[in-house]
């Protein structure tokens, strides 16, 4: 397999996945920072005790709020002092635009991509997300288990993140929809078969590199 074919072999195993990461824009940006290091399911707990406090505009409640409030709010997704933290200075950059997202979107995404990286606490992984999720402009979003299906599934292994980030965005075009969709879907399948310990013998892909190896 290459790697102009991963989505579609993806896709025919998984089916769609239309935009994968769930949450309204205001969710998205919040559960960028506080998905570091842990699982989906406490992830969901923070976001609800966030929701039960915040009945409105959660970004705009959230910037209200002192580092404790939203540390104390934050506890299920752990490291929740120094995610509170880092949700604080992502707040204090938002609010340089008014927390209006559409006024953010009319920079270009290299300019908006600079700016978060500027953010304490704020690296590639997390900002791309906030760019390709909640701001929809497309970026592709590069995390750990991409790098283990490139290297599984392809042999590829590179050393930065960007240069895995530039292989997606010169080897697919540039959609929203395509890139939010691939990266659910290579979540899914690292997931549910490429774990860490893999289950070779479940996976439909049988052109797999590391697959092959083993036989």
């Amino acid at each position: 397999m290459k790697l102009e074919n991963m989505y579609e072999t993806l896709r025919n195993i998984h089916g769609p996945q239309g935009k994968w990461w769930p949450g309204s824009e205001e969710e998205i940006i919040v559960s960028a920072v506080l998905t570091q290091n842990t699982n989906w399911k406490n992830v969901e707990k923070a976001l609800e005790n966030i929701k039960k406090d915040c009945k409105n505009n959660i970004l705009h409640c959230l910037a209200k709020m002192s580092t404790q409030q939203i540390s104390f709010l934050i506890k299920p997704a752990g490291f929740f002092n120094i995610k509170a933290q880092r949700l604080k200075n992502l707040l204090t950059w938002l609010k340089n635009y008014d927390f209006d997202l559409e006024k953010i979107k009319t920079k270009n995404i290299e300019e908006i991509r600079k700016e978060l990286l500027s953010i304490k606490g704020i690296g590639k992984e997390a900002a791309d997300s906030i760019i390709l999720y909640a701001l929809e402009l497309p970026i592709f979003v590069i995390d750990a288990y991409t790098k283990r299906l490139l290297n599984r599934l392809l042999g590829i292994k590179l050393k930065e993140y960007d240069q895995y980030r530039l292989l997606f965005e010169t080897t697919y075009p540039k959609d929203v929809v395509l890139y939010q969709e691939f990266h659910g879907l290579i979540v899914e399948h690292a997931k549910m078969f490429c774990r860490t310990k893999p289950l070779c013998e479940l996976c439909a892909i049988d052109s797999c590199r590391y697959k092959n190896a083993k036989d």
